[in-house]
């Protein structure tokens, strides 16, 4: 069981007998006394693909769910199909993109690394690393003297998603980023 406090963005846990995977977590701190701090969730039901919303108490608790974890290898994008292959049997099997809406800014064609959630041998979500390595495609000329300075500056990755970096990068410059916020965390030095 997991209590409400120990929630964290992904987590999967059984609600109302279903495995959810949680997306979104506000936590609202009471201002009278003695009044419990409240746990608002947004999770999707990975069977369904519904999505629910519930409040907790951090004394409340939910079971984590049972599923198995694979090793898998996202290969390519079929319109609104993503196509992956299971790392230790092979075979291909797919998803639909508008589940991956987290995830596929942070995705490359044939990148590894990754983890299918399986219930019932039935791939029904995937797990990405907490920080990966993107090329900056496009973004602004960096100005020479501002390395020093706070100021960021709108930045392409090769993926297509856009993030702030700080203004000195440069275009072809790989960056570490954090999938769980989409934060620039720093240079990636060979």
């Amino acid at each position: 069981m997991v209590p409400a406090k120990d929630f964290v963005k992904r987590m999967v846990v059984e609600i109302d007998g279903h495995p959810h995977i949680i997306e979104h977590i506000t936590v609202q701190t009471p201002s009278a006394r003695g009044a419990a701090t409240l746990y608002k969730i947004a999770a999707r039901n990975l069977k369904t693909r519904s999505r629910v919303e519930k409040s907790f108490r951090g004394t409340d608790s939910l079971p984590e769910s049972r599923f198995e974890k694979r090793p898998i290898q996202y290969l390519y994008r079929d319109g609104d199909q993503i196509i992956f292959m299971d790392e230790t049997t092979y075979d291909q099997f797919t998803l639909p993109a508008a589940d991956l809406s987290e995830q596929l800014p942070y995705m490359t064609e044939n990148m590894a690394g990754l983890e299918a959630l399986l219930v019932d041998e039935q791939p029904i979500a995937i797990s990405i690393p907490d920080t990966v390595d993107l090329l900056i495609v496009e973004t602004a000329p960096g100005v020479r003297g501002n390395s020093a300075t706070g100021r960021t500056k709108p930045a392409t990755l090769s993926t297509g998603h856009t993030i702030q970096v700080p203004e000195h990068l440069e275009n072809e410059t790989l960056v570490k980023i954090d999938t769980r916020t989409g934060e620039y965390l720093g240079r990636v030095t060979s």
